[in-house]
């Protein structure tokens, strides 16, 4: 058995993990960062303390713990070295939880152990190289290359959501202008269903909404499309177009053998995987060559403690 540990701003959520990649027990406490990172620290050991006696283990039978962060982790030192939405810089998180529970403890990125997840068990399984992309309030991503994460030099790799790829004079938050999740994220189709709405206020867009303008959901925009509302078709079809382009560029870059599909947006399943294929085979360099294929994410919220449990 693993313990992996999905940890994140508002929840703590840690799950006992089999060898075959299913989680047997599960347990959760509200994360509370304004505790500072010793109380999160020792609540994450308590957790996996009681989910070990609920199962009938002990400590022998745990093989390690693995734990998603979001934010920059260096596993080798069991260190965060930040993470935003904990208020957290270098903090020491291993060395904590091992005053508690004693077991190899490693970190990565939250979005990295996800795509981990993905490649080992699920739309990935089987492949050696495959891309991960979260299409939710941002675009999260990330790159197993050669069955292991790819995390870069520096711990922080990879940032999709952050390569430019236009001037839509819209600001990110990280302060550029022209970053992916400014085109391509469930906040980018929010954005233009409402641009949408108050230029037409008949648009479908409104009526899913339920006549709140500030009600507007990505999946409003989405299924507006789907009944051939022309607002929403043009901004889906913006939508495709600016994600292949992202895809494209993975593509050129890494040649991964699968991209994978996540978050929210891809709910909408074969309704955006189908013209994105279509936009990407466009617009791929190489066209008489094989490349990725692109499928939707199987995992959903358990990828975060699976692909936590199997770092290694």
């Amino acid at each position: 058995m693993r313990i992996g540990v999905d940890l994140g701003g508002t929840n703590i959520a840690v799950g006992l993990v089999d060898e075959e990649g299913r989680i047997v027990a599960t347990g959760s406490r509200p994360t509370k960062p304004e505790r500072g990172y010793e109380a999160v620290a020792k609540d994450i050991a308590d957790i996996a303390i009681e989910l070990i006696k609920r199962s009938n283990l002990s400590g022998s039978d745990i093989k390690s713990m693995g734990i998603g962060v979001p934010g920059v982790a260096d596993s080798e030192r069991g260190i965060v070295i930040r993470a935003v939405n904990l208020f957290w810089t270098k903090v020491p998180l291993a060395k904590e939880i091992r005053k508690y529970i004693d077991l190899p403890i490693y970190m990565d990125n939250d979005a990295n152990v996800a795509a981990l997840a993905e490649a080992a068990y699920g739309a990935g399984k089987g492949s050696k190289s495959s891309v991960t992309i979260t299409l939710g309030t941002g675009v999260g991503s990330g790159f197993i290359l050669d069955g292991k994460i790819y995390n870069g030099a520096h711990h922080f790799a990879p940032e999709l959501g952050h390569i430019v790829i236009g001037d839509n004079g819209i600001r990110c938050n990280c302060g550029k202008i022209g970053c992916l999740e400014t085109y391509a994220s469930a906040t980018a189709l929010i954005r233009e269903g409402k641009k949408a709405v108050e230029k037409n206020p008949n648009s479908l867009i409104l009526k899913f909404a339920n006549g709140d303008i500030n009600s507007i959901t990505a999946k409003n925009v989405i299924d507006a499309a789907k009944q051939y509302d022309e607002d929403a078709m043009r901004i889906f079809n913006d939508y495709v177009k600016y994600l292949a382009i992202g895809i494209v560029n993975v593509i050129n870059m890494f040649d991964p053998e699968v991209i994978i599909l996540g978050g929210g947006v891809a709910n909408a399943g074969d309704f955006l995987i189908k013209p994105l294929k279509k936009e990407v085979a466009e617009n791929i360099l190489f066209k008489d060559l094989p490349y990725a294929d692109i499928r939707k994410a199987e995992l959903g919220n358990d990828a975060g403690i699976i692909g936590a449990a199997i770092l290694s």
